[in-house]
């Protein structure tokens, strides 16, 4: 009896091995950067142990952006070099097991070793779901979060902070779809800004290609970038100004 218990017990711990090893093979099959029509990336790209940072000339504002789920950091640089030029420093890390929901917490390293930066923090998919983690137990010490394709989940605090929160969405997202935006709107802010990106989809918010289970864009992958760009910078933008205008 104690022998088939042995045994039993060996299988168990075999398949619970088999299943971290398969695991671990899903998480290395990333999402690469690509070459796309219209987006010109400025090379070599500007890494820093494990992030990718694009610092901006006498920036006072920083953003770091969490990627989406198996998708490499490279496919933000041309949204983080963009966002650059335009006096905002963007770091985008490398996340354990290249899913940045296990490494919610990673944004401190960098808000720590730049404490003078008014610092944002976002991300797309999964990453969003991560920053809006990091937000959750860090509401004094950022001044907004940025959600691409994605949309918290329950939280403690976030939900009735006045935390400033952008909801960017794309109306041809087959993954974070404008139905899941909606339901889970309760988990943010009531001020929060949401805002839809006509023709666009996910995978758009980055560079990498098609990702399976999204909607077909009705927009080139930099048509959607600049649109990204642009709505971020004006919403930054305007959140600095109400800060300053606030007696």
């Amino acid at each position: 009896m104690k022998k088939g218990l042995k045994w039993i017990f060996l299988g168990f711990i075999g398949i619970i091995l088999l299943l971290g090893a398969g695991f671990f093979v899903w998480t290395q099959f990333t999402y690469e950067l690509i070459n796309a029509e219209g987006v010109e990336l400025n090379e070599p790209l500007p890494i820093n142990d494990d992030w990718i940072i694009y610092s901006a000339s006498n920036a006072d504002t920083g953003f770091v952006l969490y990627p989406g789920a198996k998708v490499e950091p490279e496919a933000y640089a041309y949204l983080a070099q963009e966002l650059s030029q335009q006096g905002i420093t963007v770091a985008i890390p490398s996340v354990t097991l290249n899913l940045s929901i296990f490494d919610s917490a990673k944004a401190e390293e960098l808000i720590q070793r730049e404490p003078d930066l008014h610092w944002y923090i976002g991300g797309h998919s999964m990453g969003g779901a991560a920053a809006a983690m990091y937000a959750d137990n860090h509401l004094e010490t950022i001044e907004g979060l940025l959600l691409f394709g994605s949309y918290a989940a329950s939280n403690e605090s976030l939900h009735s902070s006045s935390l400033p929160v952008l909801s960017l969405s794309a109306s041809e997202d087959g993954l974070s779809t404008p139905e899941k935006i909606e339901d889970n709107s309760k988990n943010l802010p009531d001020t929060t800004d949401f805002i839809e990106i006509e023709g666009g989809n996910h995978a758009y918010f980055g560079l990498y290609g098609e990702q399976t289970g999204d909607g077909d864009a009705h927009l080139s992958v930099a048509e959607q970038q600049e649109a990204i760009i642009e709505i971020v910078i004006s919403w930054i933008t305007e959140q600095t100004n109400e800060k300053r205008n606030r007696p």
